[in-house]
């Protein structure tokens, strides 16, 4: 497990810091925060103000079913992003060190906004959310319950609040509907978390602790989370090679954007983080800085 520092307050020290979030519904989350080159950098050393800090982008990088912050994929995609700002990572509940179940996409959206809260306490302005298969879909449903970045006191914003809204939205290879089974890879998925010995394996096998109860309501799918996304923007990226969800999950997502969204179909790419090549997440990276405000 990497090291990381916990210091006694928040200061601008460019040291990581580590700490455990608390979601609206009382689940603790383990999060990780680091500055990225491009915050700390001559000008700033040995340390960056609040003041400073709110120039510049954070990414706060929404991992996978099974990931979580501790995870080599999770850890490279952060270091991609840290070329281009900030990075908070953090790890769903039921993953990891964190507290909870994991309800496969529905609480987790409480599990990002307050990751997303916590960029914003530490001075940035600029928030963009990275999400990859189960996270993809959830940064799709946090930027539409959670609107737009207006960030006035007291103003509230659909379901949430605004202090944890997204400036930018990058969603890769989500699925755009729930329960679809039509690959192997998601019906063994569905066995995992539908059966109780596909719970205890994933317990004890994947360092993922799935909810037993089915979920009542079924949340808001992602394709009917995209329209209300505007007018944050939103790139879609997914690959043709996706073992899990085919070409038509983001074409629909795509559609449902209509103009306010952008799609990258990626020759040869298959799912999420581990598909997810240097140079792709380089575009990824130049594509947040624009468009973040």
């Amino acid at each position: 497990m990497r090291s990381f520092a916990v210091p006694n307050s928040e200061t601008a020290d460019p040291t990581p810091l580590r700490r455990f979030l608390t979601t609206d519904d009382g689940v603790t989350i383990d999060a990780v925060y680091e500055p990225g080159g491009v915050v700390y950098d001559a000008r700033d050393a040995p340390y960056a103000t609040s003041a400073s800090r709110s120039d510049h982008l954070a990414f706060v990088v929404a991992h996978g079913f099974t990931g979580d912050v501790d995870r080599p994929h999770v850890r490279r995609v952060a270091e991609a992003f840290a070329q281009y700002g900030a990075v908070l990572t953090f790890s769903f509940r039921g993953h990891g060190a964190s507290g909870g179940r994991s309800t496969v996409g529905d609480r987790e959206v409480l599990d990002l906004a307050a990751a997303v809260r916590w960029a914003r306490e530490l001075g940035h302005t600029r928030v963009a959310t990275v999400g990859f298969s189960m996270g993809g879909s959830v940064v799709l449903r946090h930027a539409a319950l959670h609107g737009t970045s207006d960030r006035t006191p007291g103003r509230q914003e659909h379901e949430g609040r605004t202090d944890a809204a997204s400036d930018a939205v990058v969603s890769v290879s989500a699925p755009a509907r729930w329960y679809y089974r039509g690959t192997a890879p998601m019906r063994r998925l569905h066995w995992l978390v539908t059966r109780p010995e596909g719970r205890l394996v994933s317990r004890y096998g994947l360092r993922t602790r799935i909810h037993h109860q089915e979920w009542d309501p079924v949340p808001l799918s992602p394709v009917e989370a995209v329209p209300r996304i505007a007018p944050t923007p939103l790139l879609i990226v997914h690959g043709d090679q996706d073992g899990y969800f085919p070409l038509d999950h983001p074409r629909m997502l795509a559609e449902a954007a209509g103009d306010a969204g952008e799609l990258w179909l990626e020759p040869g790419m298959g799912h999420a983080e581990h598909a997810a090549d240097d140079e792709l997440l380089r575009r990824i990276g130049d594509w947040a800085v624009g468009r973040a405000g």
